[in-house]
């Protein structure tokens, strides 16, 4: 509705907008049902296709954003050090995440698949990413095969993959390297 006032004032009237005094209602904030192990390893053996399978397995394993995940470059792979480099991640700053055994062995599992040369998770032209919309679909859909109805989009991965390193342990100044966060 506000934009719609905004637009009228601007585009139709031709009018300065100065203070209208409309006051803009806040939006409720959700936070995101925290998905247990169990479900995370259900949504993610749901997921038929392989390519979307080892993208969820590397958003939970590694508490990617949706937006680092898909912008992920083959040589960010780094094997023989067991990480991964994230460039440019929210707030432009890089950092370099730990990769487990299992998730390194699916990422390069994953390479043999398919030989991605530029882009770990290439779209339909090699030489351009895969949009976010794709592993959100994918992500959707594995979690009404998986019969989670727990509110809460592919970022809920992130979410757990926070909880649940807290929880075996990891330290929480560790932990908020690995997310990439300025402050813990």
């Amino acid at each position: 509705y506000f934009n719609g006032v905004m637009f009228l004032y601007r585009e139709v009237l031709h009018r300065p907008v100065r203070d209208l005094g409309i006051v803009l209602p806040k939006r409720p904030q959700r936070i995101p049902e925290l998905l247990t192990r169990a479900e995370v390893a259900a949504l993610i053996d749901a997921c038929p296709h392989p390519k979307f399978r080892t993208m969820l397995c590397c958003a939970y394993g590694c508490g990617l954003r949706v937006g680092e995940l898909v912008a992920l470059r083959v040589r960010d792979v780094d094997g023989e050090r067991q990480l991964l480099r994230i460039e440019q991640g929210k707030g432009g700053k890089d950092r370099l995440v730990r990769l487990g055994p299992a998730l390194l062995g699916e990422l390069r599992a994953h390479w043999r698949r398919y030989r991605p040369r530029q882009w770990l998770f290439p779209g339909q032209r090699p030489t351009v990413h895969l949009c976010d919309t794709s592993i959100q679909k994918a992500y959707g859909a594995a979690k009404a095969a998986a019969g989670i109805a727990k509110h809460g989009g592919i970022h809920s991965l992130r979410h757990a993959y926070a909880t649940h390193q807290l929880g075996a342990g990891m330290p929480v100044t560790e932990l908020q390297r690995q997310l990439g966060h300025s402050h813990v």
